[in-house]
């Protein structure tokens, strides 16, 4: 098993992740999408972490550094789009992920990490509670646009 940032190169298999987590999604253009995945890959403030076993990408999230004017100046983290693959998962891959988001999040003096997800279900919100967050400190809003 072995956690890094992602590189240009993982576009395909991270396409493949990212189709499982939103099946409904249409498929972007391919232009579009090298444009966004180079912007992504500049920004020294996105990480898209992946995990791969046997060379395989089969879990991957995305934390995001975001800058702050309170708090001592220190940042914050955001973790969103965590998937494993379906024949991967229940293997503590995504509880690896996560530990190195919170790890690099704090490398990044961030005061705090925040993670949202769109699962309703008790396993899951178990899950994530198992692994440190917990649902009381705040309340969250969407608008979709």
């Amino acid at each position: 098993m072995e956690i890094r940032e992602a590189v240009f190169d993982d576009l395909a298999a991270l396409s493949g992740l990212m189709a499982e987590l939103q099946p409904g999604d249409v498929p972007p253009e391919k232009d579009a999408l090298l444009r966004v995945w180079n912007g992504i890959l500049a920004d020294e403030d996105y990480h898209v972490l992946l995990l791969t076993e046997d060379g395989r990408v089969v879990s991957s999230l995305c934390l995001i550094v975001i800058k702050n004017l309170t708090r001592g100046l220190r940042p914050y983290a955001l973790i969103e789009n965590v998937i494993t693959r379906a024949d991967s998962r229940k293997k503590g891959y995504a509880r690896a992920l996560i530990r190195r988001a919170v790890e690099l999040a704090t490398e990044k003096n961030c005061y705090k990490v925040m993670l949202l997800t769109g699962r309703k279900d008790e396993a899951t919100l178990r899950f994530y509670e198992n692994c440190g967050f917990n649902s009381c400190d705040k309340t969250a809003f969407i608008k979709w646009l």
